[in-house]
């Protein structure tokens, strides 16, 4: 599995002005609405039911918020930056920038652990995250993130 089979150039996005985690759950279901055709209000819901089980911030400033989602036949996924961290409850208390966001079928077994796994192995590459945050350009984004897994292969 390789990032560019779950993640569309159209699905990153740099936002400015994100004041909290409901804010950001509510970007990422428009996005996903816009690049994948989920319907907007079930995106946040299921993050946000996801998320009362415990945060999906990661740790230094990466959050990978996910949920099951119906009408899906795969595991796709969003990419947001944020020009300004906000409080996301991570492991570490840091401020989250950086919010990989995944998407499986509801039946998805494996398929979704392995899609969250690569994008985890991928953003705990502190060297391509710095790389992302100096580059706030979604095209470039979308590259950074495709061609690092393939360097890494």
């Amino acid at each position: 599995m390789a990032l560019a089979s779950i993640l569309k150039p159209e699905a990153v996005k740099v936002f400015s002005a994100v004041s909290s985690k409901k804010r950001l759950f509510q970007e990422i279901g428009d996005l996903a609405q816009s690049a994948y055709g989920l319907d907007a209000q079930a995106t946040v819901d299921a993050l946000l039911e996801r998320e009362s089980l415990g945060p999906t911030g990661v740790g230094h400033g990466v959050a990978l918020p996910h949920a099951r989602m119906p009408g899906l036949n795969g595991v796709v996924g969003t990419f947001v930056m944020l020009e300004k961290p906000i409080d996301f409850g991570s492991v570490d208390r840091q401020p989250v920038d950086i919010a990989f966001s995944l998407f499986a079928p509801e039946d998805a077994g494996v398929e979704h652990l392995k899609a969250l796994a690569l994008v985890s192995r991928t953003l705990r590459d502190a060297s391509l995250c710095a790389k992302l945050r100096a580059n706030p350009d979604p095209a470039t984004l979308y590259t950074l993130l495709t061609e690092s897994h393939t360097l890494a292969a």
